[in-house]
């Protein structure tokens, strides 16, 4: 037994509440028996050892929020696209079907692995020797190449397209006269928005990376936002939720709302279509134009118009000057897997600080979801939303002092301070502001190609439809995300979390992100498997609780994926859990010091799995039933 194990099991024998022991099981002879199961029946129904399947293609698979965005990106992958096609394709189409989590008007992060050499190399020099036109892809794939980190039989990279400040952007730009916060300015006003960068990184990781043209990959997006898609019963309801913000703004209520037969406004119903003639333009222009499509010409005038009717902050410098950031993957290795995560701003390293905690104890003999097992997930997750909490902000600003963080020794005195047997309480962690997360509505896409190639990638424009202003003329959404830096130190955000100083506005800067694509390797460096999730703050824990699910406790994908889940965060100081936790096992942690509080459901993790060629290869995909708007699409 493992020293940690064994303190573990000490502590609950010792101090564990007794419960009434089961009544006595007896066999049909009346003896009184042991629960040793009798010589198993054969399985004349074929029924599976697991309660969950996930979906099973011969080749690739895309794992998606929303079907419409999901079939097309699997018909790129059929069309011949590689991942990080099926992946652009996907995330552009979500832009239209899924506004309320996501846009050309928000952010994100992308991580991929691709077999064989990279094709960034190949693209820098064929641009290189093409006319000057072309010099700006040259240069952006070559400094892509140099961030690639190899890996196996080919390489991963990171891509940082977060949203940053703008160049009139203050460090009190959201505080009235007073001094105090204010809360509508930071949210639902023009200066909320940050420079959207979702169409900077996209773009970067097709040209760079992608087989198929560029027009192609935006092709179905275009499609649905002009032929429109209908409405379903969730979106309808999305959109009635958020009727005092979207009814604020002229052309979000003319897109998503109509006047009903007493002369009110109602939100598209389900079965309506919703048609986006203004957005399909604007990604007509991204097809034709590139970056420039977006970040100049007709769609970065409208948006400078509105920012300076408006009280806005974005110029046309600040849009001309935005670049997505090509990002080495932090690395590290769990239980002789390796996992990626991506470096500040993105939330990886508390996905990767939080496993390697949490390798330091034998959680499969503690077994899943048992009391001593959430215990010391709880304990570690308060530790590392501590660490997080200290110092992260934007990772451009100390890019080489990320992997220390997951260095042995940092992360053995972690495991050390942890109380097998009893909650520590905040106060006694010296406790630290907490930091900012995007609202729930963020969005990830997960995809694997028939060659083996992986990609994730979480997209959002923080609250549900942003700010709620939708720009005139070019017809997108824009984000509040400004709202995720620090506005006052010690003073709460939209979410009720504090900030600290580490994240503070700055012009040019990007703020503290919880999303979290996350790719996992087998021990030879052969792909296994991409995940992520919505869920602010519990993006990170979601994500740890799928890995230690399917790597740890040897669930299948879409078990690991639906299994209940827990939640700490350090502050406030309380275990959350979704409904599904037995009364029994939510005793012992109250008994062990553990104020319990029942949450909504935790994240939506869209999941895929490579297949060993050994076992007849091809993928798996899951979508979590948390959101049933999902949908794993396979290629065939």
């Amino acid at each position: 037994m493992k020293p940690l194990l064994a303190g573990v099991a000490l502590g609950l024998l010792v101090s564990w509440p007794v419960v009434a022991a089961p009544p006595v099981l007896r066999l049909a002879g009346g003896q009184a028996g042991s629960q040793e199961p009798r010589e198993a029946a054969a399985n004349v129904l074929q029924e599976r050892q697991q309660r969950f399947q996930p979906v099973w293609s011969a080749r690739g698979m895309v794992a998606a929020g929303e079907p419409l965005a999901a079939q097309a990106g699997a018909r790129l992958l059929a069309a011949g696209g590689n991942a990080v096609d099926a992946a652009v394709a996907t995330s552009f189409a979500l832009a239209v079907t899924l506004p309320h989590s996501t846009g050309i008007g928000g952010g994100g992060f992308l991580l991929l692995w691709l077999p064989g050499p990279s094709p960034a190399a190949l693209s820098a020099a064929a641009s290189a020797a093409a006319p000057a036109a072309a010099s700006a892809r040259s240069s952006a794939c070559a400094a892509a190449r140099a961030q690639e980190l190899p890996l196996g039989r080919g390489f991963a990279l990171g891509i940082d397209f977060r949203e940053s400040a703008p160049a009139a952007a203050a460090g009190n730009l959201f505080l009235d006269a007073g001094g105090t916060v204010d809360r509508r300015r930071a949210t639902t006003s023009l200066l909320s928005t940050a420079v959207p960068g979702t169409v900077a990184g996209l773009l970067l990781a097709q040209r760079c990376y992608g087989r198929l043209p560029l027009e192609r990959v935006l092709a179905p997006a275009i499609a649905l936002a002009g032929e429109g898609v209908p409405v379903s019963k969730n979106f309808s309801q999305s959109l009635a939720a958020a009727a005092p913000l979207l009814l604020a703004d002229p052309g979000s209520r003319a897109l998503f709302f109509r006047v009903d037969r007493r002369g009110r406004w109602r939100p598209l119903q389900p079965g309506e279509m919703l048609q986006q003639p203004q957005l399909a333009a604007s990604l007509r222009r991204i097809a034709a134009g590139g970056n420039a499509g977006f970040y100049q010409g007709p769609s970065a005038e409208a948006l400078v118009r509105l920012m300076r009717r408006g009280g806005g902050l974005i110029s046309a410098d600040d849009l001309r000057a935005y670049r997505a950031k090509p990002v080495r993957p932090l690395q590290i290795r769990f239980h002789g897997n390796q996992v990626l995560g991506l470096p500040p701003p993105a939330g990886g390293i508390t996905v990767l600080q939080l496993l390697r905690m949490l390798e330091r104890f034998d959680l499969a003999a503690l077994g899943l979801n048992s009391a001593a097992t959430l215990h010391l997930m709880g304990e570690a997750m308060n530790l590392a939303y501590r660490e997080r909490n200290a110092g992260l902000g934007d990772g451009a600003e100390a890019p080489q002092a990320w992997q220390r963080w997951l260095a042995d020794g940092p992360i053995q005195a972690l495991v050390e301070s942890i109380n097998p047997l009893r909650h520590r309480p905040a106060a006694q962690l010296l406790a630290r502001p907490a930091v900012l997360a995007e609202g729930d509505d963020t969005t990830h896409v997960s995809v694997a190609d028939g060659r083996g190639g992986l990609v994730a990638t979480t997209s959002s424009i923080n609250f549900s439809y942003g700010n709620g202003v939708t720009v005139p003329g070019a017809g997108f959404l824009l984000n509040n995300h400004m709202d995720d830096f620090t506005a006052k130190p010690g003073s709460a955000n939209g979410f009720g979390l504090v900030q600290g100083r580490a994240n503070a506005i700055r012009p040019g800067r990007r703020p503290l992100s919880s999303m979290a694509p996350t790719l996992v390797f087998r021990p030879d460096g052969s792909p296994w498997l991409a995940t992520g999730s919505p869920g602010g703050s519990r993006i990170a824990t979601t994500v740890v609780q799928v890995v230690l699910n399917r790597l740890v406790h040897g669930l299948n994908l879409a078990a690991a994926v639906a299994e209940p889940r827990i939640h700490s965060q350090l502050l406030p100081d309380r275990l959350e859990f979704e409904q599904g936790l037995n009364v029994d096992t939510r005793r012992i942690l109250q008994g062990m010091g553990h104020l319990l509080h029942q949450a909504a459901a935790m994240g939506a993790a869209q999941s895929v799995e490579l297949i060993p060629s050994q076992q007849g290869g091809g993928s798996y995909g899951v979508t979590d039933a948390r959101r049933a708007w999902a949908l794993a699409q396979p290629e065939d």
